[in-house]
């Protein structure tokens, strides 16, 4: 068994410190913008040699069937894209809550490919690695890179960035959204005039989708007002997880120990830095293969 096959590959999550939408595109799709951070908690995935050719995924989120998985999809569009005839096992050990803002999916997506581009050594650069993820979703070259980042565009237009990496209660209400039902809700604010980062460090800004989202998912809301009682508290991506920023990790502890029944939270501290790229390096450093 190789390096790469023995110690987990990271598939940390995401927060949207915010969402502009600034209009919907002919195409369909938005135009927004958005400011992209990583959380120190995820999935985590192990990845297996196989000799029959066959791409097969253990575990996953239930109710996502392994046809369905992104994991999959993004293997076999890796496999295709080199040409190649490998097989692989892998192993999602999944802890980000589907329909929750936190990009699981793909996060696990953009691990999928950077492990199986070492895994079965094609030597594929970061560029078109983006791009395969690109294709995948919106959301996956942001992880693929590893780096916070001002995003543009539907998304995938990425400039990096270092916003302080605070800490934060991250709630989970007991419910899932559909984020193309959120893109496609009539109410959505489509008209924000954009903005750059230094505004946004001296202002603030907002989450476009958040109001839909109070409004169609009653929890949502309900966790707002709740978490509100602590800071600002804000809808990541199109939610369902909302989350506030605290001073340190015992301050999100307090928070988390008054957490209403049935809800699940969690305090996580943002990154600029996936631990992602680190597993990569650690490779690299090692002559792992």
């Amino acid at each position: 068994m190789t390096d790469a096959e023995k110690a987990p590959w990271p598939a940390p999550a995401k927060i949207n410190l915010f969402v502009h939408v600034l209009g919907r595109r002919d195409d369909g799709y938005h135009e927004i913008q958005t400011l992209f951070q990583f959380l120190d908690v995820g999935d985590r995935l192990y990845f297996r040699h196989r000799s029959d050719g066959r791409i097969r995924r253990t575990g996953g989120a239930a109710g996502i069937a392994e046809t369905e998985d992104l994991v999959v999809t993004a293997a076999h569009r890796l496999r295709e894209q080199a040409g190649i005839e490998a097989g692989v096992e892998i192993q999602l050990d999944k802890q980000l809550p589907v329909g929750g803002g936190l990009g699981g999916g793909s996060s696990d997506a953009a691990t999928t490919l950077h492990a199986l581009n070492h895994l079965w050594d094609l030597n594929l650069d970061m560029d078109a690695l983006c791009a395969l993820g690109a294709e995948l979703g919106s959301d996956v070259p942001v992880f693929v890179r590893g780096q916070a980042a001002w995003a543009e565009g539907r998304g995938e237009q990425l400039t990096p960035v270092d916003p302080p990496e605070a800490c934060y209660v991250v709630v989970q209400p007991p419910c899932s959204v559909s984020t193309a039902a959120i893109y496609g809700d009539e109410d959505l604010r489509r008209d924000s005039e954009p903005i750059d980062l230094s505004t946004f460090l001296a202002d603030g800004a907002r989450n476009d989708f958040q109001p839909v989202v109070s409004v169609r998912h009653e929890l949502v809301g309900e966790a707002l007002r709740w978490l509100a009682c602590f800071g600002e508290a804000r809808v990541t991506g199109t939610g369902a997880c909302v989350f506030v920023r605290v001073s340190d990790q015992h301050e999100g502890q307090r928070v988390i120990e008054r957490l209403p029944e049935d809800w699940k939270g969690f305090v996580a501290r943002g990154l600029n830095r996936s631990p992602l790229l680190d597993r990569l390096a650690s490779l690299r450093a090692g002559g792992g293969s």
